[in-house]
């Protein structure tokens, strides 16, 4: 497979149906988005008794919710370290004990709601591609232990054939709290339960404007017209120009996975023994883990520019050639699925959520989404009904790009590509 787009989780699930009627009316609030954070929203504003309806471009849960590597990590974007320098000790705890919040906010929405999406504790890996890379892992783990009160450990290189069927990384590092998850169940899943909750969910509707409207909002999509006393943005890596303040301060990242053919048991056994979810310490980095049926799905930057049907061969070999350098035990192995999309990063590499012009948003999760959607989507709509709330990311700055050279075109984004392959590059 080489051209043509096939996304693995979205054969293991039949998505909901969406209301067959067109928008129109007054809603307390509307969603605009399908993702994570928009379900996870829509179903916690329905339980407390607004009316919501959710407006979804595409199919519902269509962009990075469905079809990331479903890997629901601890921490940020950001490492240990630069988040105590960059914020100080007591802001810095508050953020990382919410990423820990957030995967057991996850946990119990799935029992509660009875999701069948093959969530399990196995832990990640990060693996260092560099020496200097694994001598930094000593000092997170010092630093997570002491300052977070969470144990992570380092893995020396002699024994990481315990942890991985590879002889390409210099040691690495387990965190035992990280997740797995079948992305596509989970928002399948997650629909469901905003559905039952009172929330209607519209797709294939694309919202075309916002419009002020006294002391409420007049929402134009393609397909109606309705009113919402509140707006809730929660688009992620898609967000555009009906939102011209927020596409300002995110932007697109694109990300790229394949899936091999279903492996022997000896054969994924010895490729992750532990079946963890795995990740180098590149900046053009790798990740990868094994899917429930045993296939080895692999993803990483095969580009920092957003995927387009054109790119897709081009990538999947890009894909293809990073798989068989981690491992060469799968030089033959058939490539079933391939597909690419974007994540929302912001300028500070930091998830945000508040209000800005009347709008509610939540984003910028980094390739962090999982559970952090979850519980922000969560937490903004207890905030949208009233309520007071425990959200330590409302209060980081926001910033845009430096200089403000940026309207929403990422132009920047080959640039940065050629930097961290330069840097990647370097001995260490």
């Amino acid at each position: 497979m080489t051209g043509t787009e096939r996304v693995f989780w979205w054969d293991t699930v039949t998505m909901p149906t969406a209301a067959p009627e067109p928008p129109g009316g007054k809603v307390d609030v509307a969603v605009i988005g399908s993702g994570i954070t928009g379900l996870a929203a829509a179903r916690t504003l329905a339980k407390q008794g607004a009316t919501v309806a959710v407006l979804e471009a595409q199919t519902l849960g269509w962009g990075a919710s469905s079809r990331n590597g479903g890997m629901v990590l601890t921490g940020l974007r950001l490492g240990v370290d630069t988040l105590l320098a960059r914020y100080g000790r007591e802001r810095a705890r508050r953020l990382f004990a919410a990423s820990l919040d957030a995967i057991d906010t996850l946990e119990q929405l799935i029992d509660e709601e009875r999701i069948e999406c093959d969530f399990a504790r196995t832990g990640h890996l990060e693996v260092a591609s560099k020496p200097a890379h694994f001598a930094h892992f000593a000092q997170v783990a010092e630093l997570s232990a002491r300052e977070f009160d969470h144990p992570v450990r380092p893995v020396a290189p002699a024994e990481l054939r315990s942890e991985i069927g590879s002889a390409r990384y210099c040691g690495g590092i387990v965190d035992e709290m990280s997740a797995g998850i079948n992305p596509a169940r989970y928002v399948a899943g997650l629909a469901r339960a905003a559905q039952r909750a009172g929330a209607v969910l519209y797709d294939h509707t694309p919202v075309e404007q916002i419009e002020p409207a006294g002391a409420a909002f007049r929402i134009i999509t393609g397909r109606g017209v309705l009113q919402a006393g509140n707006v809730f943005v929660a688009t992620g890596g898609y967000t555009g120009r009906v939102t011209p303040a927020l596409q300002k301060k995110v932007f697109p990242v694109g990300s790229h996975i394949i899936v091999t053919e279903p492996l022997t048991a000896a054969l994924a056994h010895e490729l992750s023994p532990r079946n963890r979810m795995m990740f180098d310490s590149k900046n053009f980095l790798y990740y990868f883990r094994l899917t429930p049926d045993r296939r080895l799905l692999f993803g990483g930057r095969a580009a920092y520019a957003p995927e387009t049907p054109a790119t897709v061969g081009e990538r999947t070999a890009v894909s293809r050639r990073g798989l068989v350098e981690v491992y060469p035990q799968l030089r033959d192995a058939a490539i079933d699925y391939t597909w690419g999309g974007a994540v929302d990063v912001s300028f500070d590499r930091m998830p945000h959520a508040g209000q800005l012009g009347g709008l509610y948003y939540a984003l910028g999760y980094a390739g962090h989404g999982v559970a952090l959607a979850t519980y922000l989507g969560g937490i903004m709509a207890e905030r949208i009904c009233g309520q007071t709330v425990d959200n330590p990311f409302a209060t980081l700055p926001f910033p845009g790009a430096p200089l403000g050279l940026y309207n929403g075109r990422p132009w920047f984004l080959p640039l940065v590509e050629r930097w961290y392959r330069f840097v990647d590059r370097l001995p260490g």
